[in-house]
């Protein structure tokens, strides 16, 4: 008999499922246990007094062979099947589990967080958990659709570099040879260079950031979904921006039905609103919240998506000084770059890039960098090179939005920061 998946079995038929024992229930004429495999959860029942006899040698979480009848039913039992379930009339035990270090069943009381990272292979298993992961996935998927059909060619950047990519000290440092070399902490000066040799990039990139921060919105290890383009100033990326996240979510609104119910999680498709730094910190003011000189408070992203929920709202125009040294300058001290805030949170930072050498030099010896640093990059510039745009958008950042998760730990499979390096 060939093998079926929980979410196709049909009433009237006989089965072979394969997966795990999610639940485990002893009446005293019946015996149930709830199978678990990667598309959902069914309820089998017992009748069979020699397969009762062998009940006992279930344990929550062995891997078994069930062979059965699907019959009609109502089910009230948590993420399993509501309309069906299988009469057993053969079951296998292909591996057994031993006594579980952390639970798995979601009914059963809330294990530590930290205790759950250290058995992930194990939490993942919880529908809830599994699935926060089928959505991210569907991000991703939907991230490499949108960009294909924008005609974006997927790219693969160095993760070792030789010096930083962004300035400042965060950089995780390594022997590399005869060399000092670093974890990068970006893409943006290689995504740079290819946009002006082909256009239009994307990739998702992983980052290394070697902050010591402890909160529930960073990592030292994410990833990145990157795109640049040329011919194009930040509205242009904006606009991007904008059909980009719409596509994401609209695929998750349509392929993780099941998966935002459990989680319950209403989504829609969100609209888009622009405004100036100077506009933004106006609109602070009023509401009594402080604003930086060149930056957004974690207040002020709050109030934003207060007043613009389901909006992503762009600010533009920002201080020069608040900015990288490859984003262009405007004048009147004023930047191309911009900031997209969504729900309460910047979920993107990005901009028109400098593309005129001396520029560049002039930047980034106000920022206190050595230009020899960036001989390669600023070199690409001087034979040709347009005007271009782009932006980076953090994989667990976004995925934590959509969810509506505070601990960003929780979207990621095996979260890396200053205290945990394992699994």
């Amino acid at each position: 008999m060939e093998r079926k998946y929980i979410r196709d079995v049909k009433s009237g038929e006989n089965v072979l499922l394969k997966g795990w024992v999610y639940e485990l229930r002893d009446l005293a004429k019946l015996k149930f246990f709830l199978l678990r495999d990667s598309s959902g959860i069914i309820q089998c029942v017992v009748k069979d007094k020699q397969l009762m006899e062998h009940f006992s040698e279930l344990t929550l979480e062995s891997v078994i062979e069930v062979k059965g009848k699907v019959k009609s039913a109502d089910i009230k039992a948590d993420f399993a099947r509501k309309d069906a379930e299988v009469e057993v009339s053969e079951f296998e035990i292909i591996s057994v589990a031993e006594k579980l270090p952390i639970h798995v069943n979601e009914k059963t009381t809330t294990t530590e967080f930290s205790n759950r990272l250290d058995y992930r292979f194990l939490d993942i298993r919880k529908p809830k958990v599994h699935a926060i992961f089928k959505i991210e996935s569907t991000i991703m998927k939907a991230y490499r659709e949108f960009m294909t059909k924008e005609g974006a060619m997927e790219t693969v950047f160095p993760s070792i570099i030789g010096a930083s990519s962004e300035g400042g000290t965060e950089l995780f440092r390594l022997k590399y040879f005869e060399h000092n070399a670093y974890l990068s902490q970006s893409c943006q000066l290689y995504k740079q260079m290819l946009a002006c040799a082909i256009e239009k990039v994307f990739t998702v990139f992983t980052v290394w950031r070697a902050e010591k921060h402890n909160t529930l919105r960073h990592l030292n290890e994410s990833r990145q979904l990157d795109f640049e383009m040329a011919f194009a100033d930040e509205f242009i990326a904006m606009d991007v921006l904008t059909r980009c996240v719409q596509h994401i979510i609209k695929k998750v609104l349509e392929d993780n039905k099941e998966e935002l119910k459990i989680l319950n999680v209403e989504l829609k498709v969100p609209k888009s609103k622009s405004m100036t730094f100077k506009e933004v910190s106006e609109l602070m003011k009023k509401h009594k919240i402080g604003i930086g000189k060149d930056d957004l408070t974690p207040e002020s992203e709050k109030k934003l998506g207060e007043l613009y929920p389901d909006t992503i709202v762009y600010v533009h125009d920002w201080p020069i000084s608040g900015k990288p040294f490859y984003i262009m300058p405007k004048g009147e001290g004023l930047s191309h770059g911009f900031d997209a805030i969504y729900k309460g949170m910047e979920i993107v930072s990005g901009g028109q890039r400098v593309h005129i050498p001396e520029i560049l030099e002039k930047q980034l010896k106000e920022k206190k960098l050595d230009v020899k640093d960036f001989k390669n990059y600023i070199d690409s510039f001087r034979f040709g090179a347009p005007p271009h745009a782009g932006w980076g958008m953090g994989l667990e950042r976004i995925t934590m939005l959509i969810l509506g998760i505070e601990n960003i730990r929780e979207v990621v499979l095996f979260p890396r920061d200053r205290t945990r390096l394992t699994p």
